[in-house]
Protein backbone atom coordinates (compact mmCIF):
# COMPACT_ATOMS: atom_id res chain seq x y z
CA UNK A 1 0.00 0.00 0.00
CA UNK A 2 3.00 2.25 -0.18
CA UNK A 3 1.53 3.48 -3.64
CA UNK A 4 -1.13 5.11 -1.99
CA UNK A 5 0.72 6.33 0.57
CA UNK A 6 2.49 8.28 -2.04
CA UNK A 7 -0.30 9.49 -4.01
CA UNK A 8 -2.46 12.20 -4.55
CA UNK A 9 -5.80 11.02 -5.62
CA UNK A 10 -9.23 12.43 -7.12
CA UNK A 11 -12.78 11.22 -5.92
CA UNK A 12 -15.54 12.73 -7.72
CA UNK A 13 -18.42 12.51 -6.11
CA UNK A 14 -16.52 11.68 -2.62
CA UNK A 15 -19.61 12.90 -0.59
CA UNK A 16 -21.54 10.44 -2.08
CA UNK A 17 -22.22 6.78 -0.72
CA UNK A 18 -19.69 4.72 -2.39
CA UNK A 19 -17.35 8.30 -2.94
CA UNK A 20 -17.34 9.34 1.08
CA UNK A 21 -16.31 5.15 1.66
CA UNK A 22 -13.32 5.02 -0.74
CA UNK A 23 -11.96 9.09 0.53
CA UNK A 24 -12.41 7.20 4.02
CA UNK A 25 -10.32 4.00 2.80
CA UNK A 26 -7.62 6.45 1.17
CA UNK A 27 -7.07 8.71 4.02
CA UNK A 28 -6.59 5.40 6.29
CA UNK A 29 -4.08 4.67 4.29
CA UNK A 30 -1.94 7.64 4.32
CA UNK A 31 -3.39 8.94 0.39
CA UNK A 32 -3.75 12.87 0.05
CA UNK A 33 -7.58 13.06 -1.52
CA UNK A 34 -9.30 15.54 -3.29
CA UNK A 35 -13.01 15.39 -2.96
CA UNK A 36 -15.20 17.25 -5.60
CA UNK A 37 -18.65 17.23 -5.39
CA UNK A 38 -21.42 19.58 -5.95
CA UNK A 39 -23.72 18.03 -3.46
CA UNK A 40 -26.55 17.41 -5.71
CA UNK A 41 -26.98 14.36 -3.53
CA UNK A 42 -23.56 14.34 -1.71
CA UNK A 43 -23.85 14.73 1.77
CA UNK A 44 -22.29 17.22 4.11
CA UNK A 45 -22.26 14.17 6.87
CA UNK A 46 -20.54 11.57 4.72
CA UNK A 47 -17.05 14.05 4.89
CA UNK A 48 -17.31 15.94 8.39
CA UNK A 49 -14.91 13.86 9.72
CA UNK A 50 -12.58 14.03 7.33
CA UNK A 51 -12.79 17.78 7.31
CA UNK A 52 -9.62 18.42 9.54
CA UNK A 53 -7.60 15.84 8.21
CA UNK A 54 -4.66 17.47 6.41
CA UNK A 55 -4.30 15.12 3.48
CA UNK A 56 -8.23 16.01 2.19
CA UNK A 57 -9.09 18.57 0.68
CA UNK A 58 -12.56 19.46 -0.35
CA UNK A 59 -13.40 21.21 -3.85
CA UNK A 60 -17.14 21.92 -4.31
CA UNK A 61 -17.69 22.06 -8.01
CA UNK A 62 -19.57 20.41 -10.39
CA UNK A 63 -18.27 17.87 -13.14
CA UNK A 64 -20.26 19.94 -16.08
CA UNK A 65 -18.05 22.74 -15.54
CA UNK A 66 -14.91 22.04 -17.27
CA UNK A 67 -13.34 24.78 -15.51
CA UNK A 68 -14.00 23.08 -11.63
CA UNK A 69 -12.28 19.38 -13.34
CA UNK A 70 -9.02 20.78 -14.17
CA UNK A 71 -9.09 22.54 -11.01
CA UNK A 72 -9.80 19.17 -9.27
CA UNK A 73 -7.03 17.15 -11.74
CA UNK A 74 -4.27 19.68 -11.05
CA UNK A 75 -1.31 17.52 -9.30
CA UNK A 76 -3.48 14.08 -9.47
CA UNK A 77 -1.72 10.80 -9.98
CA UNK A 78 -5.03 8.87 -9.90
CA UNK A 79 -9.04 9.48 -10.20
CA UNK A 80 -11.66 7.69 -8.61
CA UNK A 81 -14.49 9.02 -10.89
CA UNK A 82 -17.85 8.18 -8.73
CA UNK A 83 -19.92 11.21 -9.84
CA UNK A 84 -23.34 10.36 -11.51
CA UNK A 85 -26.82 10.61 -11.43
CA UNK A 86 -28.08 7.28 -10.43
CA UNK A 87 -30.84 5.54 -10.89
CA UNK A 88 -33.20 4.25 -13.78
CA UNK A 89 -36.51 6.03 -12.71
CA UNK A 90 -34.48 9.12 -11.74
CA UNK A 91 -32.94 9.44 -15.78
CA UNK A 92 -36.67 7.84 -17.31
CA UNK A 93 -38.28 11.03 -15.47
CA UNK A 94 -35.26 13.14 -16.54
CA UNK A 95 -33.25 11.78 -19.49
CA UNK A 96 -31.68 14.93 -20.37
CA UNK A 97 -30.27 15.91 -16.83
CA UNK A 98 -29.02 12.53 -16.68
CA UNK A 99 -27.05 12.92 -19.77
CA UNK A 100 -25.51 16.03 -19.35
CA UNK A 101 -23.84 14.81 -15.81
CA UNK A 102 -23.19 11.10 -16.61
CA UNK A 103 -22.11 12.22 -20.31
CA UNK A 104 -21.53 15.23 -20.22
CA UNK A 105 -19.26 15.13 -16.88
CA UNK A 106 -17.89 12.26 -17.78
CA UNK A 107 -16.23 13.74 -20.30
CA UNK A 108 -15.00 17.08 -18.98
CA UNK A 109 -13.57 14.11 -16.38
CA UNK A 110 -11.50 12.72 -19.13
CA UNK A 111 -10.35 15.42 -20.77
CA UNK A 112 -8.95 17.06 -17.57
CA UNK A 113 -7.43 13.81 -16.34
CA UNK A 114 -5.55 13.58 -19.74
CA UNK A 115 -4.39 17.46 -19.59
CA UNK A 116 -3.38 16.65 -16.16
CA UNK A 117 -1.60 13.63 -17.27
CA UNK A 118 -3.49 11.67 -14.54
CA UNK A 119 -1.79 8.11 -14.29
CA UNK A 120 -5.00 5.95 -14.21
CA UNK A 121 -8.70 7.09 -14.23
CA UNK A 122 -11.09 4.17 -12.52
CA UNK A 123 -14.41 5.15 -13.24
CA UNK A 124 -17.63 3.92 -11.64
CA UNK A 125 -19.60 1.61 -14.15
CA UNK A 126 -22.90 0.07 -13.92
CA UNK A 127 -24.99 -3.91 -14.52
CA UNK A 128 -27.68 -1.75 -16.08
CA UNK A 129 -25.44 -1.85 -19.05
CA UNK A 130 -26.09 -5.98 -19.77
CA UNK A 131 -29.31 -4.54 -20.49
CA UNK A 132 -31.46 -6.89 -22.23
CA UNK A 133 -29.42 -9.44 -22.51
CA UNK A 134 -30.20 -13.09 -20.60
CA UNK A 135 -27.98 -14.89 -20.13
CA UNK A 136 -26.94 -15.73 -16.43
CA UNK A 137 -24.38 -14.59 -15.04
CA UNK A 138 -23.37 -11.89 -16.79
CA UNK A 139 -19.36 -11.58 -18.72
CA UNK A 140 -18.13 -8.66 -19.18
CA UNK A 141 -17.55 -8.94 -23.16
CA UNK A 142 -21.47 -9.87 -23.72
CA UNK A 143 -24.19 -6.81 -23.32
CA UNK A 144 -27.50 -6.78 -24.75
CA UNK A 145 -29.70 -3.27 -25.66
CA UNK A 146 -30.14 -0.97 -22.44
CA UNK A 147 -33.32 -0.57 -21.14
CA UNK A 148 -32.96 3.11 -19.62
CA UNK A 149 -31.30 6.40 -20.41
CA UNK A 150 -29.32 5.52 -17.27
CA UNK A 151 -28.15 2.45 -18.82
CA UNK A 152 -27.50 4.47 -22.21
CA UNK A 153 -25.02 7.21 -20.37
CA UNK A 154 -23.13 4.18 -18.39
CA UNK A 155 -22.05 2.39 -21.58
CA UNK A 156 -21.48 5.46 -23.17
CA UNK A 157 -18.84 6.36 -20.14
CA UNK A 158 -17.71 2.60 -21.58
CA UNK A 159 -17.06 3.65 -25.07
CA UNK A 160 -15.55 7.00 -24.35
CA UNK A 161 -13.12 5.67 -21.74
CA UNK A 162 -12.20 3.37 -24.22
CA UNK A 163 -11.49 5.83 -27.19
CA UNK A 164 -9.53 8.32 -24.84
CA UNK A 165 -7.15 5.12 -23.88
CA UNK A 166 -6.95 4.24 -27.50
CA UNK A 167 -5.93 7.71 -28.31
CA UNK A 168 -4.64 9.76 -25.66
CA UNK A 169 -2.86 6.58 -23.92
CA UNK A 170 -4.67 7.48 -20.51
CA UNK A 171 -4.97 4.20 -18.63
CA UNK A 172 -8.63 3.44 -17.57
CA UNK A 173 -10.51 0.91 -15.45
CA UNK A 174 -14.34 0.53 -15.50
CA UNK A 175 -16.39 -1.36 -12.40
CA UNK A 176 -19.58 -2.10 -13.60
CA UNK A 177 -21.62 -1.91 -10.31
CA UNK A 178 -23.94 -4.45 -8.74
CA UNK A 179 -26.81 -3.26 -6.51
CA UNK A 180 -24.19 -1.59 -4.16
CA UNK A 181 -25.44 -1.09 -0.19
CA UNK A 182 -24.04 -0.33 2.81
CA UNK A 183 -22.75 2.16 5.52
CA UNK A 184 -23.86 5.65 4.33
CA UNK A 185 -26.39 5.21 1.45
CA UNK A 186 -29.38 7.42 1.78
CA UNK A 187 -32.45 5.89 2.94
CA UNK A 188 -34.41 8.52 1.84
CA UNK A 189 -36.24 10.11 -1.18
CA UNK A 190 -37.98 9.21 -4.57
CA UNK A 191 -34.63 7.45 -5.66
CA UNK A 192 -33.39 5.22 -2.56
CA UNK A 193 -31.81 2.00 -3.24
CA UNK A 194 -34.20 -0.68 -2.11
CA UNK A 195 -32.15 -2.41 1.36
CA UNK A 196 -31.85 1.04 2.89
CA UNK A 197 -35.28 2.23 1.93
CA UNK A 198 -36.52 -1.23 3.37
CA UNK A 199 -34.50 -1.06 6.30
CA UNK A 200 -35.56 2.49 7.25
CA UNK A 201 -39.46 1.81 6.70
CA UNK A 202 -38.82 -1.74 9.02
CA UNK A 203 -37.21 -0.41 11.72
CA UNK A 204 -40.09 2.95 11.39
CA UNK A 205 -42.92 -0.19 12.07
CA UNK A 206 -43.71 0.60 8.33
CA UNK A 207 -44.47 -2.03 5.51
CA UNK A 208 -42.46 -2.07 2.39
CA UNK A 209 -43.18 -2.20 -1.16
CA UNK A 210 -41.91 -4.67 -3.30
CA UNK A 211 -42.31 -3.92 -7.10
CA UNK A 212 -43.04 -6.82 -8.77
CA UNK A 213 -44.12 -10.45 -7.19
CA UNK A 214 -40.59 -10.28 -5.57
CA UNK A 215 -39.08 -12.78 -7.84
CA UNK A 216 -36.87 -10.58 -9.28
CA UNK A 217 -32.97 -10.98 -8.27
CA UNK A 218 -30.30 -9.12 -7.97
CA UNK A 219 -26.41 -9.30 -6.97
CA UNK A 220 -26.41 -7.70 -3.83
CA UNK A 221 -22.92 -6.36 -3.43
CA UNK A 222 -21.45 -4.74 -0.05
CA UNK A 223 -19.75 -1.48 0.58
CA UNK A 224 -16.40 -2.94 1.61
CA UNK A 225 -16.11 -5.15 -1.46
CA UNK A 226 -16.47 -1.80 -3.76
CA UNK A 227 -13.72 -0.41 -1.53
CA UNK A 228 -11.41 -3.61 -1.96
CA UNK A 229 -11.60 -3.58 -5.65
CA UNK A 230 -11.32 0.05 -6.28
CA UNK A 231 -7.97 -0.09 -4.19
CA UNK A 232 -7.05 -3.33 -6.67
CA UNK A 233 -7.88 -1.08 -9.83
CA UNK A 234 -5.51 1.81 -8.26
CA UNK A 235 -2.43 -0.59 -7.48
CA UNK A 236 -2.36 -3.09 -10.16
CA UNK A 237 0.73 -3.05 -12.26
CA UNK A 238 -0.47 -5.63 -14.91
CA UNK A 239 -0.95 -4.53 -18.21
CA UNK A 240 -3.16 -6.60 -19.25
CA UNK A 241 -5.88 -5.79 -16.55
CA UNK A 242 -6.09 -1.70 -17.66
CA UNK A 243 -8.17 -0.40 -20.31
CA UNK A 244 -11.01 -2.90 -19.84
CA UNK A 245 -13.66 -3.23 -17.40
CA UNK A 246 -14.79 -5.50 -14.58
CA UNK A 247 -17.98 -6.66 -13.33
CA UNK A 248 -17.84 -5.82 -8.98
CA UNK A 249 -19.88 -8.06 -7.55
CA UNK A 250 -20.19 -10.89 -4.82
CA UNK A 251 -21.40 -13.46 -7.57
CA UNK A 252 -24.71 -14.74 -5.69
CA UNK A 253 -28.29 -13.35 -6.51
CA UNK A 254 -30.99 -13.18 -3.81
CA UNK A 255 -34.74 -12.58 -4.87
CA UNK A 256 -36.43 -9.43 -3.41
CA UNK A 257 -38.40 -12.06 -1.40
CA UNK A 258 -35.14 -13.47 0.02
CA UNK A 259 -33.82 -10.01 0.57
CA UNK A 260 -36.79 -9.46 2.55
CA UNK A 261 -37.06 -12.48 4.87
CA UNK A 262 -32.93 -11.93 5.51
CA UNK A 263 -34.13 -7.83 6.59
CA UNK A 264 -36.99 -9.66 9.16
CA UNK A 265 -34.75 -12.14 10.99
CA UNK A 266 -31.83 -9.73 11.06
CA UNK A 267 -34.12 -7.12 12.58
CA UNK A 268 -35.63 -9.20 15.19
CA UNK A 269 -32.30 -9.99 16.69
CA UNK A 270 -32.02 -6.70 17.46
CA UNK A 271 -35.41 -6.84 19.19
CA UNK A 272 -37.46 -4.43 17.03
CA UNK A 273 -41.34 -6.16 16.40
CA UNK A 274 -41.18 -6.51 12.82
CA UNK A 275 -42.32 -10.37 12.23
CA UNK A 276 -45.94 -8.93 11.57
CA UNK A 277 -44.77 -6.66 8.91
CA UNK A 278 -46.05 -8.04 5.67
CA UNK A 279 -44.38 -6.33 2.26
CA UNK A 280 -46.74 -4.55 -0.32
CA UNK A 281 -46.50 -5.72 -3.81
CA UNK A 282 -46.78 -2.72 -6.63
CA UNK A 283 -46.79 -2.73 -9.88
CA UNK A 284 -42.71 -3.63 -11.79
CA UNK A 285 -40.58 -0.74 -12.28
CA UNK A 286 -40.15 0.67 -15.57
CA UNK A 287 -36.73 -0.11 -16.64
CA UNK A 288 -35.56 -3.00 -14.16
CA UNK A 289 -34.20 -6.09 -15.41
CA UNK A 290 -35.90 -9.12 -14.16
CA UNK A 291 -32.36 -11.34 -12.96
CA UNK A 292 -28.81 -10.24 -12.38
CA UNK A 293 -26.23 -12.30 -11.61
CA UNK A 294 -22.22 -11.34 -12.11
CA UNK A 295 -19.70 -13.83 -12.95
CA UNK A 296 -16.60 -12.23 -11.09
CA UNK A 297 -13.75 -14.38 -12.39
CA UNK A 298 -11.98 -11.39 -14.75
CA UNK A 299 -11.81 -9.60 -11.48
CA UNK A 300 -10.19 -12.69 -9.90
CA UNK A 301 -8.08 -13.30 -12.51
CA UNK A 302 -6.66 -9.98 -13.38
CA UNK A 303 -7.14 -7.63 -10.34
CA UNK A 304 -7.43 -10.76 -7.48
CA UNK A 305 -10.42 -10.08 -6.48
CA UNK A 306 -11.70 -11.59 -3.38
CA UNK A 307 -14.81 -10.34 -1.93
CA UNK A 308 -15.24 -11.15 1.99
CA UNK A 309 -18.85 -10.09 2.41
CA UNK A 310 -22.01 -12.41 1.29
CA UNK A 311 -25.34 -10.70 1.33
CA UNK A 312 -25.58 -12.29 4.98
CA UNK A 313 -22.58 -11.22 6.12
CA UNK A 314 -23.05 -7.40 4.43
CA UNK A 315 -26.87 -7.15 5.83
CA UNK A 316 -25.72 -7.77 9.36
CA UNK A 317 -22.77 -4.74 8.75
CA UNK A 318 -25.33 -2.32 7.10
CA UNK A 319 -28.46 -2.98 9.61
CA UNK A 320 -26.22 -2.49 12.29
CA UNK A 321 -24.78 0.92 10.95
CA UNK A 322 -28.87 2.02 10.10
CA UNK A 323 -30.05 0.73 13.24
CA UNK A 324 -27.14 3.24 15.19
CA UNK A 325 -27.68 6.36 13.11
CA UNK A 326 -31.11 6.06 12.31
CA UNK A 327 -32.29 6.68 15.73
Amino acid sequence: MQKLAESKILVTGGAGFIGSNLVEALLDRGSRVVCLDNFSTGKHENISSFLNNPNFTLIMGDIRNKEDCQKACKGVDYVLHEAALGSVPRSINDPATSNDVNVGGFVNMLVAARDAEVKRFVYAASSSTYGDHPALPKREEIIGRPLSPYAITKYVNELYAGVFSDIYGIETIGLRYFNVFGRRQDPDGAYAAVIPKFIRQLIRGEAPVINGDGSQSRDFTYIDNVIQINLLALLTDNPEAVNTVYNVAFGENTTLNELYGQLIALLKELELPVENIKPVYGPPRQGDIPHSLASIDKAKRLLNYNPRFNISKGLQQAIRWYYDNLK
